[in-house]
């Protein structure tokens, strides 16, 4: 049965989602937020989420997805894990968070119809969001780029990380690259989206979000080489452009790749390896290790992990790593399998980019920025619904005292 067009207000069920999973942690901003305030907003931005999509689907009509159905095995899963509240009854809290979070995955897939109406939703809200990166930065360049950063570039309206902003940029700045290729979206449109985000990406020196940002869009683009011309011309020139930036610009790239740290630093990727030796060093009962020791803040001895694999494993077990690993596995395999197409190409973009900030990024165990963007890739995905057939009425049934009185 056909999903039907898509309401308007699904897209404001998507805007809040993505407001939802902007976090309550980050910089200082320009007019001091306390977090309690920000974490009321993004949480009854959740539950107003919630609200509008149940409202636009009272009958509860849902597609089957294997990506939603993961996560609910995800969120059975953590529910167990936090039960023993071993991270306090703030775990419990993350549940019912991820509860809602998917619940309103589940009510949206009626309007996943594999077409490009979510991507123009994601691109827009996270445009906005960089909108308001950008506003920051023009009142006040000092708390946007402040040294407690490095000189990077943070939220100063919205507490926004580094990370965050890189990865925002860097997700719409690949879609839209995808769309442009794909005769979806005009040339001046892509540029106003994709010049201030390359500015605002370098801004941020993410690297994690760079590299994902270009092997993302080569597994992306590379998957339209056969079907599409503009595909082939673009990769010519991005090759060639690569190469002339390689080796005229070596020293200026090593710079900003390394941000002024040691080879030592570096190596260690900026002290995460020691925080990953140390988690997995820690002792751990048999529930632990199979069942994690509850949702918590993604860090270890108060340090953040930055790892999603290893943040899963310590949050939710080898059981939770079991259930990502077969979301990224399911959702990769769904798009191998489907044919060359700018919606399939869209696809592997996120899959790729959210296995790449995996290493070393948090967010594929609990509601967060990753999982919207797989939620997108599966909606991307998902077969077209058929459309509904149309009803034959039954023929019309005339008694037998009716057809004596008939006049011939």
């Amino acid at each position: 049965m056909g999903g039907g067009p898509t309401p308007k207000i699904v897209g404001t069920v998507w805007g809040l989602l993505v407001l939802n999973t902007l976090g309550s942690a980050g910089a200082k901003t320009i007019v001091p937020l306390p977090r309690s305030l920000i974490q009321m907003v993004t949480m009854g931005a959740l539950v107003a989420a919630f609200a509008l999509a149940l409202a636009v689907n009272l009958r509860l009509r849902i597609r089957a997805s294997a990506y939603v159905f993961l996560l609910t095995l995800l969120l059975v899963t953590s529910v167990i894990s936090s039960a023993n509240l071993e991270s306090g009854f703030g775990a419990l809290f993350r549940c019912a968070r991820l509860a809602l979070f998917v619940g309103t995955l589940w009510l949206l897939s009626r309007w996943w119809d594999g077409d490009l109406t979510f991507v123009r939703h994601h691109i827009r809200m996270y445009f906005a969001v960089l909108g308001s990166v950008a506003v920051g930065l023009v009142a006040s360049p000092g708390a946007a780029l402040p040294d407690l950063y490095g000189g990077r570039l943070v939220g100063a309206l919205w507490p926004l990380t580094p990370p965050q902003i890189g990865q925002y940029a860097a997700v719409i700045i690949g879609l839209t690259v995808l769309l442009l290729l794909g005769r979806r979206t005009d040339r001046v449109s892509a540029a106003v989206v994709i010049v201030p985000s390359l500015v605002l990406l370098a801004l941020t020196h993410t690297r994690t979000a760079t590299l994902g940002l270009f092997l993302g869009l080569a597994l992306a683009i590379g998957s339209l080489l056969l079907t599409s011309a503009a595909a082939r011309r673009f990769f010519s020139w991005a090759v060639l452009c690569a190469t002339v930036a390689a080796v005229g610009f070596a020293s200026l790239l090593q710079a900003w790749f390394l941000r002024g740290q040691s080879k030592e630093n570096f190596s260690s990727l900026t002290g995460r390896a020691k925080v990953w030796d140390a988690l997995l060093a820690a002792p751990r009962t048999a529930g632990q290790k199979w069942f994690g020791m509850g949702l918590g803040d993604k860090s270890f001895g108060g340090l953040p992990i930055d790892n999603s694999w290893l943040a899963v494993y310590n949050e939710q077990g080898l059981v939770g790593v079991t259930l990502v690993a077969a979301i990224i596995i399911v959702l990769g395999g769904v798009a191998l399998l489907r044919p060359p197409s700018l919606e399939r190409a869209c696809a592997i973009f996120l899959i790729s980019y959210c296995a790449i900030a995996s290493y070393t990024e948090a967010g594929l165990g609990d509601a967060s920025p990753y999982l919207l963007h797989l939620a997108l890739a599966a909606s991307l995905l998902a077969a077209p619904a058929a459309a509904a057939p149309l009803t034959t009425l039954p023929p019309r049934h005339i008694p037998r005292w009716a057809r004596r009185s008939e006049v011939p």
